[in-house]
């Protein structure tokens, strides 16, 4: 949600790292952040479940990835 949500703002994402524990705005927020972003129209909980649930897979290994890391590539993959 914390990634969709700076998304929506227009803050680059590559120096963003999520906090673990961390609160950041609240849950009707999450929700809508989630049914906006997971392309579709109509989702069941199950299909929200498992958009999360993919998305956090795919940004906790792209937050481990050296070949993601800002430091190391410096800007040779700007948005990636």
């Amino acid at each position: 949600f914390q990634y969709l949500k700076r998304l929506d703002q227009g803050y680059n994402l590559d120096t963003f790292f999520y906090e673990v524990h961390s609160v950041d705005g609240s849950p009707a927020e999450c929700l809508q952040h989630f049914l906006l972003h997971c392309g579709i129209t109509d989702p069941s909980w199950s299909e929200l479940r498992n958009f999360a649930w993919f998305l956090n897979v795919q940004l906790r290994d792209c937050e481990a990835s050296v070949f993601c890391n800002p430091d190391f590539v410096q800007d040779t993959l700007q948005g990636f």
